[in-house]
């Protein structure tokens, strides 16, 4: 299998490579506000340049080209060191498949044109990666004039920049009545309604970028409901499988330099390593190398119009394992200069501890390797 670029791919990653060597912002802020404010303005940069939705069908309002191009783009902004961007195209791909004409007409001009911010409201206090079984209403109701509404009630956690948003794609159990997985639904919230609060939650590194959020009586249109009552299962699974694949190629490649830069300074004399630790750090080296062997073989998959799907699940479980060896081997060979000061590197090996959480736990993960791909009974 032929994974190099063909000369399409080569001319685009040689452009945008060139175009980052003088682009690439400096260091951006630790304090969350400010380092939202400079992530926004740096997507705000890529777009203006052309480098925005490049997946997306053009009848949408992308660019229509393979995905291996956002690979490519993820690749060449990890290898450079640069902010990764705002994580919104699969919001984007699930409303342009299941949105009726007036909800594409404004939400996905709203995210393409990045007038506002989405976050996702799935995660509960009882239902974690446990979509299934989460508890947070959506009570169908006539109002005195007639029309149709919805009536939301239910807590979501760890949703992700919350407070920077204004529009939540929420899941919530419209049809009580029915099976769990088929009892949900997704809305499509403004983040200003009455009765919506946002309460943040301060992370141990002291990020704002989680919050609660809470629905007290809530009142939606009908025209909110994206798709049909009781499909959010399936919309659900659709966004999750574009929400990884060539995104994380971006993750794969700062691991590759972080991995780099720990070497040149071992053969530079400027840190020390025992046995043990020049096997971690090769055992570091072999599954990263690994997950990108597996994310390369995902692509060409998706290339050839598989789509995405249980499979993904192999792909977190090698990222976290990669990210989880990278950067505690680096933690381990840095010592205290790692915890002298607040930096990148140090966050970026917290951030490492919750790859094994966020976006499904590895114990999900595993059930679902088991039981879709693999066949085994559920116990």
């Amino acid at each position: 299998m032929d994974f190099s670029d063909n000369p399409e791919q080569a001319v685009f990653r040689r452009r945008f490579r060139a175009w980052l060597s003088e682009n690439v912002p400096p260091e951006v802020p630790h304090e969350s506000d400010a380092r939202e404010a400079a992530e926004r303005a740096w997507h705000r940069r890529l777009a203006d340049a052309g480098y925005d939705w490049l997946s997306l069908p053009k009848e949408f309002g992308g660019q229509g080209l393979p995905e291996s191009f956002e690979a490519i783009f993820n690749e060449e902004l990890g290898r450079a060191g640069a902010p990764l961007p705002l994580g919104q195209g699969h919001l984007a791909r699930a409303i342009a498949k299941f949105g009726t004409p007036e909800q594409k007409t404004v939400h996905l001009r709203s995210l393409l044109e990045h007038t506002k911010r989405w976050c996702q409201g799935f995660s509960e206090p009882g239902a974690g990666s446990d979509l299934a079984s989460l508890a947070t209403r959506a009570e169908r109701f006539r109002g005195v004039d007639g029309a149709v509404r919805y009536r939301i009630d239910g807590q979501k956690i760890w949703t992700s920049d919350a407070r920077y948003s204004q529009m939540c794609f929420l899941l919530a159990r419209s049809e009580p009545d029915r099976r769990k997985h088929e009892g949900i639904s997704v809305f499509l919230v403004p983040m200003d309604l009455r009765g919506i609060e946002v309460r943040t939650i301060v992370t141990a590194y002291g990020s704002n970028e989680f919050a609660q959020v809470f629905f007290d009586g809530v009142e939606v249109e009908a025209g909110a409901l994206l798709g049909a009552p009781g499909q959010g299962w399936e919309i659900a699974n659709f966004l999750l499988g574009f929400e990884r694949g060539p995104a994380d190629n971006g993750w794969i490649a700062r691991m590759r330099r972080t991995i780099q830069g720990l070497e040149e300074r071992l053969r530079k004399g400027e840190l020390e390593v025992d046995a043990a630790g020049r096997i971690a750090l090769a055992r570091a080296e072999v599954a990263l190398r690994v997950l990108e062997i597996q994310a390369q073989r995902t692509l060409s998959k998706r290339m050839g119009g598989d789509a995405p799907g249980a499979a993904g699940s192999v792909d977190k479980l090698l990222l976290t394992r990669a990210d989880r060896a990278v950067h505690g081997v680096m933690m381990d060979l840095l010592g205290a200069e790692a915890l002298s000061h607040r930096t990148p590197r140090l966050d970026d090996y917290f951030w490492s501890l919750a790859q094994s959480i966020f976006g499904g736990t590895s114990q999900i993960q595993r059930n679902i390797v088991a039981q879709r791909l693999l066949g085994m009974p559920r116990k």
